[in-house]
């Protein structure tokens, strides 16, 4: 399980984990975010012991509603064998182990507020093994949110995370940009070696290749595998700086890395079955802020922070153009209706989040025939009495297309009946996570038909 933060595709994604399900009350919804999980570093070499921090948030649904103050309440008395919970000034404590903490309101287009942050410290003799939950309900006038959990358990060893660089949006192709983030070691032995993984999407590229990196191009972009030589004690942190350049193709972009103790076994699985090329330029280093304590190397503890990724849109645009073909028959034949969708650029388009069609193609079979055929990546809509009276065909597109290339759906259709002329309109579809009118600066060639013996 440790490594396969190296091996993940471009288009997964790192998420944070949340509460339990939300609870309906007067058309809106009150929920409770936490990790799912967190460890608490067990004694250092000198049997001291460091706290981390847990952060709790309310959220609800609808923006649209104000939420009064509210109060969560904490029960971490699961926990009292293994662990010390120091409370915030918001809480008020029953005890040392239950408290009642203030959250404050959340006006009309407030999402979510900050409820709590606990202070958590492995006791200096805890058993190694141990596990426990921390419990949490809250409640705001007449909402309540149902109750979530966060697993704690205490670990062994190094743990490497990476802190959140922002997301960016608006870059001009053309410039360069630079992605900081901090390695920190949140455990309590020392990692002797880090390897880090590092992906750039198609439209960025990376300023300088590496003599300590090795790289792979790949259809959505490059990524490289860097071996960093500088020790990483508990309770240290380093500067990692990336320098990239946005390139003129660049539109949404994405940068992916990730962090974990280095050993021969998670470089090979990281590599894979693919080619990599070492880089000759000078090489990447860690840039310590802290200070440096002496302990023994392991495995990572705790997988929650070691991947990020960071958004970098561009300013730029990539006109998509439809288009369709003209097909004769008889009675009985089966035509084929080609509708072909072409990014002429400058830009390509990905959806690299969600995993969305980059477009989506709306079309109705032409008067006299029938859909007997359609591609894996399209589906029907029957027709009903609220919608079209007749049934109604969306395809897909992958979730990118790389600048002049196009892509193109097959559906098949029976002539029923000869009618001349028969003609049926397609165009993109302006929904989804990217919609078109976000990036496509011509419109007009975004409708085009499919025409059966005219």
């Amino acid at each position: 399980m440790k490594h396969r933060l190296l091996g993940a595709a471009v288009a997964g994604c790192a998420l944070a984990a949340l509460g339990a399900g939300p609870v309906h009350a007067l058309s809106d919804e009150l929920w409770i975010n936490v990790p799912s999980e967190t460890v608490l570093p067990g004694p250092d070499a000198d049997g001291s012991t460091r706290e981390r921090t847990l952060e709790v948030r309310v959220a609800h649904g609808n923006v649209d509603n104000a939420v009064p103050a509210g109060r969560l309440t904490v029960d971490a008395s699961e926990i009292a064998s293994f662990a010390h919970v120091s409370w915030p000034a918001n809480c008020s404590p029953a005890s040392g182990l239950k408290a009642v903490c203030a959250f404050p309101a959340m006006p009309v287009g407030t999402e979510g507020v900050p409820a709590a942050l606990i202070g958590l410290r492995a006791l200096s003799d805890a058993d190694l093994s141990a596990s426990g939950s921390i419990r949490y309900t809250a409640a705001a006038g007449e909402l309540s949110a149902a109750d979530a959990e966060t697993r704690i358990t205490v670990g062994d060893g190094p743990d490497l995370g990476l802190s959140q660089a922002p997301w960016q949006r608006g870059l001009t192709p053309g410039t360069n940009h630079t992605v900081r983030a901090t390695v920190a070691n949140n455990g309590n032995r020392t990692v002797e070696r880090t390897l880090l993984w590092v992906n750039a999407s198609y439209g960025l590229r990376f300023k300088e290749r590496h003599a300590n990196c090795e790289y792979q191009d790949h259809t959505t972009g490059t990524g490289a595998l860097c071996v960093l030589d500088e020790a990483v004690a508990p309770g240290q942190r380093y500067d990692l700086v990336t320098r990239l350049g946005i390139g003129r193709k660049a539109l949404y972009e994405r940068f992916d890395h990730s962090v974990l103790p280095y050993s021969d076994a998670a470089l090979e699985e990281a590599r894979g079955d693919g080619t990599w090329t070492r880089g000759t330029g000078p090489e990447l280093d860690l840039r310590a802020v802290a200070g440096q304590r002496a302990a023994a190397d392991g495995d990572d503890v705790d997988l929650n922070d070691n991947y990020r990724t960071v958004i970098l849109d561009a300013k730029n645009t990539a006109d998509l153009k439809l288009t369709g073909n003209r097909m004769r028959g008889v009675a009985g034949d089966t035509v084929t209706a080609r509708m072909t969708v072409l990014n002429r650029g400058p830009a390509w388009v990905a959806s690299l989040g969600a995993g969305s069609a980059v477009a989506s193609v709306r079309f109705q079979a032409p008067a006299g025939t029938s859909v007997v055929g359609l591609p894996e990546d399209c589906w029907t809509q029957p027709p009903s009495e609220e919608g079209p009276s007749e049934a109604t065909y969306f395809c897909w597109t992958p979730i990118y297309l790389h600048d002049k290339t196009s892509y193109t759906f097959d559906v098949q259709l029976r002539i029923d009946k000869v009618v001349r002329g028969a003609r049926a309109v397609i165009e993109t579809v302006n929904d989804g996570e990217l919609p078109i009118t976000n990036f496509d600066p011509n419109l007009r060639n975004n409708v085009s038909a499919i025409v059966v013996n005219g």
